[in-house]
């Protein structure tokens, strides 16, 4: 995607995992956009910001080939140097509306809003494009999380306007009944990248939104 033509805020959102070379992320990552995931976000809590930055001009590029939207996880400065189509960030990850006036108009800012819709609200206000509740169940990625209870996200859609994603613990067998509630975009990792064919439950999970209304 480039500036200025903002992706779909719906369906798939996938989180790339941990603790994986960076090869073998990239071929992950491409099996998951060839399964329809719709956005990318490129998280990764332990390689040097030399290496992070490699790896997400490569993200960036490969999101574009399939027309997927591409998000980095907690750091604007690299979002902004690699094109990304925006950032996510959680509660201690920054001003948010230097965030929303350094993005500028074109690109998305994401906001972490774990259980707590009044986070949510103040996201809004400070220029958020869409907001993530999670864990909805118990993730391993952070098993101390504050349950999200699904109502969040029908009082998102009827109170705020804005898109929902959900986050934690995600399956392919949990996720009806997550967007049914109202959410989105489910965001998921494990469930996702630690499949055996990763573009089968891509599909799967991305199909799960086909014909369901805005």
């Amino acid at each position: 995607m480039s500036e200025g033509n903002k992706p779909a805020l719906r369906g798939l959102y996938a989180i790339t995992p941990d603790g994986i070379g960076r090869e073998i992320l990239f071929t992950r990552v491409e099996a998951a956009l060839r399964g329809g995931a719709s956005i990318v976000q490129y998280r990764d809590k332990q390689r040097s910001a030399i290496a992070r930055a490699e790896i997400a001009r490569a993200l960036s590029a490969l999101c574009r080939r399939f027309g997927a939207g591409f998000i980095v996880n907690d750091d604007l400065a690299l979002a902004l140097a690699c094109a990304a189509d925006g950032v996510h960030l959680g509660d201690v990850d920054g001003d948010l509306v230097a965030a929303r006036q350094a993005l500028g108009p074109g690109r998305l800012l994401g906001v972490s809003c774990y259980a707590d819709f009044e986070l949510a609200r103040a996201a809004l206000v400070a220029g958020a494009d869409y907001v993530a509740f999670g864990a909805v169940f118990s993730s391993p990625t952070k098993p101390h999380a504050v349950p999200a209870p699904l109502s969040l996200f029908a009082r998102c859609r009827e109170e705020l306007g804005v898109p929902a994603c959900a986050i934690g613990g995600i399956t392919a067998d949990n996720a009806p009944a997550v967007i049914a509630a109202g959410a989105d975009m489910i965001a998921v990792i494990s469930d996702l990248f630690a499949a055996p064919d990763i573009e089968s439950r891509a599909a799967a999970l991305q199909q799960l939104f086909e014909g369901k209304q805005t």
